[in-house]
Parts: structure tokens; C-alpha cells; sequence
């Protein structure tokens, strides 16, 4: 991975790092804040939860005694090892310079697309609201981030193994990440013709095996660490308010029905896989970018970190946005939920004049902003599509009959 480190770039990337250095530094109450917000620190992503966990891990115990830490046992060593605050930075600039790298390279054959100026897209991460509170809450997400952007680098430059080890990576650490594989497999396929689908998967099998079997290396109960690690996200059996549609609707769910809606939503999650990797599939990079916006909608545990990455890539589409209808709409209603979430929750826990629907009435709006964002990009690419295929139609009104 190279990029031009021009005097504009240089000065990007300082900038972001001496701000979070500074935060991080001298207002170290800020981080310690931030890492108990529900909106950044959720129970498969706490950096607080991590911490206990890596108590236990250092005691010689099992860090899932207790059932509180619910995270990959690796990231243990690796906070064991290094300092928080340089793996967190760190990974915002690694993260930031491989999306650059993947928008300098980016080409879609459609004359509305001009080539994308790869230090700008760096820029719009790094200098993310979202992204800052992230990596300053500490969200152990990042590590799922950064495993996702580098699996579509290597993707994108057809180096199928790199490519699938970076995603099995990121399935090993939060599991969702399987869900992207058909479109990176499709996006391996276009961008190296030679790379043949069986021997791409096999790579992502034993990628993941070789992670999983470190397991019973770094602790004694590898059952204990797939029911905490992912059993966690396939039952959701933590209800700790989060940004997501879960946790409110199981516990008001009954629980002879609980089962059933687990699966309907599960399902629901899965079943946007297939059909946008089939329609979508001259951009599997816009599928893998869609389907990350999803996920930040309908996954178990989703916070900020989660929409942080899907507008990491949404900037590398900026040539349809002439074709969207409802991006004020979209940019509104975030805006308005992202300022009044943090109010309806302090009235809900601290103030005592507000209840659990304050809260998740905000959350409400907040996935509705995100699902007009995703539907109305997606709208936006399928018409480019379409007037690439039918040149007279341009500019004409559309209507589904």
C-alpha cells in the first residue's frame, strides 16, 4: 500500500492525529466519558468490558468468567502488549490511508464518475464526528473496521488470499463481517479474472480456522469463548440499550416468541446479501458499501462505529449524488437524532423525567435518517445504471409500474 504524501496529505493526517492526541492527553476525563456512552460502547465492543476481561486474562482466569466480556481473546494480547491510545490512533490512520488508496485506485465506468482525489476521502474519515468519538471512546469495532477496509483493499487489487484472511479476521473478531463475503468474492473475480472461486473461499476457511484454533492457546474455554463471543450476537441475550432496533423490542418481546423474532430478524439481516450482490453485480464495491450501511441499521449491536465505516466509503459515490432525491431528508434527520439521542438518554437514566421510549423513540429516528440514506444511494447508482444502458432516457422522470 502506497500513497502520495504530498504537503496536503501530511498536513491531513497530522491534524488527525494531534487532535486525538491532544484529547486523548490533556482531557483524559473525555475518553473515560465517552467510553461508557451507549452510543459508542456497546457489550461486544466496550473497551471498559475489555479491560475486565483483560483483569481476568492477566490472573490467570478465564476472561469470560462472569459473562461481561463477550470479545475475541486476541485483542487481549494485543492490549496487553501495546498502549490503548497508540493501537486506537493507529488504526483511524491505517484505516484512513488504505481508504485512500482504494479511491485513488477506484474506477466505474460511467461518465458521471471523475477520478476521486484520494487524500480528500482520508479526510472526510478522519475528521468524522463519528469516527473522533469512536477511536476516543475506544470502541473495539475499529478492529472489525480496519479488518473490512483491508479486506476491500486487497479485493480491489485482486490478491485473493491477503483479501480473505483480512475478512476472515474480521469474522473472527465480530462475525457479521461473513455476511460480505459473495460481494468480495465478486469484487476478487472482476478485478483478477484468474482468481477462481473455490480456492478463495478454502483461503477464508482456513483463515478462520487458523484464528479460532489460537483459542484454546490464549484460553482454556474455547465453548465458554464461542458461547460469549458469538453465541452473545446470535441469541442476544444482553439488553443494554444501544443505537440498534434490538434491545427494546426483546424486552418487551414475550418469551415464548422470543426464538421466532430472533430468527425473523436474523433473517432479515442475511436476506439483503443475495439479492443486491446479484443486482448490484457490475459494483460489488457499492454492495459491500450498502450492505455496511445496513448492518449499521439491523445488526444486535450496532453504535456509531458502524456508521462511521459505511460513510468511510459513501464519499467514493459522490458522482450520483446528483441523482438522489432525499439526501437533506437523510442529513437532517441524523443530525436532528445525533444531537437529541444524548438528551433523551440523560432524561431516561439521569435526569428520571423521561423512560426507556425517549430513548428508543430517538433510536427509531435515527435508523429511519440511515434506511432513507441507504434506499435513496441506492436508488441513485441503479438510475446511473440504467441511463448508461438507455442513453435516452436521461433526465426523464421514472415510474414503477
Amino acid at each position: 500500500m502506497a500513497i502520495s504524501l504530498d504537503r496536503k496529505t501530511v498536513a491531513i493526517y497530522a491534524g488527525a492525529i494531534v487532535l486525538r492526541l491532544v484529547i486523548f492527553l490533556a482531557f483524559p476525563d473525555v475518553p473515560e466519558f465517552l467510553t461508557a456512552r451507549v452510543e459508542i460502547s456497546t457489550p461486544i465492543s466496550s473497551f471498559q468490558r475489555l479491560q475486565e476481561g483483560l483483569f481476568l486474562y492477566q490472573h490467570g482466569l478465564s476472561p469470560y468468567d462472569g459473562g461481561v466480556f463477550h470479545q475475541a481473546p486476541l485483542l487481549l494480547v494485543i492490549f496487553e502488549m501495546l498502549p490503548p491510545t497508540l493501537v486506537f490512533v493507529g488504526l483511524d490512520v491505517l484505516n484512513a490511508a488504505s481508504l485512500q488508496v482504494i479511491a485513488d485506485k477506484l474506477r466505474i465506468p460511467t461518465s458521471r464518475f471523475h477520478q476521486l482525489d484520494g487524500s480528500l476521502i482520508a479526510a472526510a474519515y478522519l475528521f468524522n464526528p463519528f469516527t473522533i468519538l469512536s477511536c476516543l471512546g475506544r470502541s473495539t469495532s475499529i478492529f472489525t473496521n480496519a479488518a473490512i477496509i483491508q479486506a476491500v483493499l486487497n479485493a480491489q487489487s485482486g490478491n485473493a488470499i491477503r483479501a480473505m484472511f483480512a475478512l476472515a479476521i474480521g469474522t473472527y473478531l465480530s462475525m457479521y463481517p461473513a455476511l460480505l463475503l459473495p460481494p468480495t468474492l465478486l469484487m476478487i473475480h472482476k478485478s483478477n479474472q484468474s482468481a477462481s472461486l473455490a480456492p478463495s473461499i478454502l483461503s477464508y476457511a482456513a483463515g478462520l480456522a487458523a484464528l479460532l484454533v489460537t483459542t484454546p492457546v490464549l484460553t482454556s474455554g474455547f465453548s465458554d469463548f464461542l458461547a460469549s463471543c458469538y453465541g452473545v450476537q446470535i441469541t442476544v441475550p444482553d439488553l443494554t440499550p444501544n443505537v440498534g432496533l434490538w434491545w427494546y423490542f426483546f424486552i418487551e418481546i414475550f418469551d415464548s416468541f422470543r426464538d421466532f423474532f430472533i430468527g425473523v430478524f436474523w433473517l432479515h439481516l442475511v436476506g439483503y446479501v443475495g439479492g443486491m450482490t446479484l443486482r448490484l453485480q457490475s459494483q460489488p464495491l457499492f454492495v459491500i458499501t450498502s450492505l455496511l450501511g445496513l448492518f449499521a441499521i439491523f445488526k444486535p449491536y450496532p453504535s456509531i462505529a458502524d456508521v462511521s465505516l459505511y460513510l468511510g466509503f459513501l464519499p467514493m459515490y459522490q458522482h450520483v449524488l446528483p441523482l438522489t432525491r432525499y439526501t437533506f431528508i437523510a442529513a437532517s434527520v441524523l443530525l436532528y437524532s445525533t444531537l437529541l439521542g444524548p438528551a433523551f438518554h440523560h432524561l431516561w437514566i439521569y435526569a428520571g423525567s423521561g423512560n426507556a421510549n425517549f430513548f428508543y423513540a430517538i433510536t427509531l429516528v435515527w435508523s429511519l435518517g440511515l434506511t432513507i440514506l441507504v434506499g435513496d444511494t441506492l436508488f441513485a447508482v441503479m438510475r446511473d445504471e440504467w441511463e448508461m444502458e438507455r442513453p435516452e432516457m436521461k433526465g426523464k422522470s421514472v415510474r414503477q409500474i
